[in-house]
């Protein structure tokens, strides 16, 4: 059996959570969303965890070693025995080549099929998304006034309650985003197509348009 490790890349609004989340049920594969997989090593409170907590405390960035061993500790756990879908790691070369030791590491002699998805789309179509977007405090559900507007004006379709805007989610901070993801992660385009594993999709359109297209590539 092939075993499946699949990574998504993109700038923020993209649409790729949306679609990891879609595409991991469908494969019957972990969605593995760095930032929350963070977030819980931290409240579960182990060594790694409060190691991490420190350098939010302080302000700083948590240590590119130190978020490769919280990664790499998750890649080992049973379900991710037939593969996974990684959202939000890497996000630099370095990263990128740090998850290359990961996999060797953890595959050893397995066969694989490795694919970085890119997402491609229009920063003017982004921004729209962005400053368009609102979420539930409760269950967490995302929605957008233009392409995906709950049932009830600003009511979540799911358990009733008041959505909210996210404070950075504005034209300047989104331009700001932009600025900052193709400077540290676009280049990460060109190094998975240099290895022959990546997979571009134009991810302007219905969340089923682009989800038609995603399937087209894995």
């Amino acid at each position: 059996m092939t075993k499946k490790e699949l990574i998504f890349l993109g700038p923020p609004a993209c649409g790729k959570g949306t679609q990891t989340t879609k595409l991991a049920q469908y494969l019957n594969l972990p969605h593995i969303d760095t930032g929350s997989l963070l977030r819980a090593e931290i409240a579960s409170g182990s060594e790694n965890g409060k190691i991490a907590q420190s350098f939010i405390d302080e302000g700083h960035l948590v240590p590119v070693e130190l978020v490769g061993a919280i990664i790499k500790n998750r890649l080992s756990a049973d379900d991710c025995k037939n593969g996974y879908i990684l959202d939000g790691y890497p996000r630099s070369l370095e990263q990128a080549e740090m998850l290359v030791e990961i996999n060797s590491a953890i595959d050893k002699n397995e066969n694989v099929d490795f694919r970085a998805i890119y997402f491609k789309t229009d920063i003017s179509v982004l921004i729209s998304r962005i400053v368009n977007r609102r979420s539930c405090p409760k269950c967490g559900e995302i929605y957008n006034l233009k392409f995906k507007p709950p049932v009830k004006e600003n009511t979540c379709d799911k358990c009733g309650s008041t959505l909210t805007q996210r404070k950075d989610d504005n034209e300047e901070t989104a331009k700001e985003r932009f600025e900052t993801y193709f400077h540290e992660t676009a280049p990460l385009i060109d190094y998975y197509n240099a290895k022959g594993v990546l997979k571009e999709i134009n991810a302007d359109g219905s969340i089923d348009e682009v989800w038609q297209r995603l399937l087209e590539v894995v």
